[in-house]
């Protein structure tokens, strides 16, 4: 029966649909069953659409009862994390989650966007998303969210988990390049590798200063809907974003003092070769002159027939030389 009804809601878009019993199970219905949907009291439901699917767009349109202007941004191509209030005690809440899938980047966020209200809540991904496998395990044990407010609160706070998981990841990367780096003086970091974590904290950090806001402003809530201890909740997602934020900025700064690190060294590296070459050069520029002065084709030379022609022709060289060197003190060259 399980699979059958998985099946239909594929086939229409639809990827879950839980109606919540008020005490923290779910039970899961097909998309044949919510046009006739009756809700108790303590009752409210969560539907989780593709938002790609040509279905899940017909349906907002059609069935879901939302305003034109909530569908349009439900159906938008491009989001940010952001927190809009609508009227009759209603929310739309646009969040961004760790790229979990095969072969992405973290950094490549996925769109969370969630429309909410006492009985409703209607969440679309652009792309997979994680965090809703860990909300069905909550409702197999009989331990999920009881109600819409703590539905919002439990992807949110899924996706701030997986936050603090690759953050730590990165920071854990970074350590290791900064220990190899101030204890071998001969280890060279792997530029590319610092490059991609400080590309990797900066992408984050985009989305993730705005998701901030996002619960910040959730703590000041005032929907009806919402339980009284949920403002509190709320402001320790945002600390614990905050936490994030600045551990990213440290990340970013630590990778900038690794790569400074090791420009430096290859630049005392290339100075010390640079001094070796010249002092080796000094050491036969000597024997070079005296090879180069025996090797003159006397016979050949000015005043060869004069007994001081050789003199002469020394004395000439060396004036050649001290005019070159007077030509390179000009240029401040020596």
């Amino acid at each position: 029966m399980m699979s059958m009804q998985h099946s239909d809601r594929l086939s229409h878009g639809l990827l879950h649909a839980f109606v919540l019993d008020g005490c923290g199970s779910a039970q899961a219905i097909g998309f044949s069953e919510l046009e006739h949907l009756q809700l108790t009291e303590q009752q409210s439901v969560w539907l989780h659409w593709e938002r790609s699917h040509r279905l899940t767009e017909q349906w907002l349109r059609e069935s879901s009862g939302l305003s034109e202007f909530s569908r349009e941004l439900l159906l938008e191509e491009n989001t940010r994390p952001r927190l809009l209030r609508l009227d009759n005690q209603e929310l739309l809440v646009f969040l961004r989650a760790i790229n979990l899938n095969p072969q992405a980047e973290p950094e490549d966020m996925v769109s969370l966007r969630i429309f909410a209200n006492a009985k409703h809540i209607y969440s679309l991904r652009q792309r997979p998303v994680q965090i809703t496998n860990d909300l069905l395990r909550a409702f197999e044990k009989g331990q999920g969210p009881k109600n819409t407010s703590e539905v919002l609160l439990f992807l949110a706070q899924s996706l701030t988990d997986r936050v603090e998981h690759v953050v730590s990841d990165l920071g854990d990367t970074v350590d290791q390049e900064e220990a190899r780096t101030d204890s071998d003086e001969l280890y060279i970091p792997s530029p590319l590798g610092m490059l991609q974590a400080r590309r990797t904290a900066a992408n984050l950090r985009r989305f993730l200063a705005p998701q901030r806001d996002v619960f910040l402003a959730l703590t000041r809530t005032q929907e009806s809907w919402f339980l009284v201890d949920d403002a509190m909740y709320w402001n320790e997602l945002s600390n614990r974003l905050t936490l994030h934020l600045e551990e990213l900025e440290l990340t970013r700064e630590r990778v900038g003092l690794i790569l400074e690190t090791e420009h430096r060294r290859r630049n005392e590296r290339m100075g010390r070769t640079m001094y070796l070459l010249a002092v080796i050069t000094g050491f036969f520029l000597p024997l070079t002159f005296v090879t180069g002065l025996l090797g003159i084709n006397v016979g050949g030379i000015p005043w060869a027939e004069q007994p001081y022609g050789f003199i002469v022709s020394c004395l000439i060289l060396a004036a050649l030389a001290f005019g070159q060197w007077l030509f390179f003190r000009w240029l401040r060259w020596v």
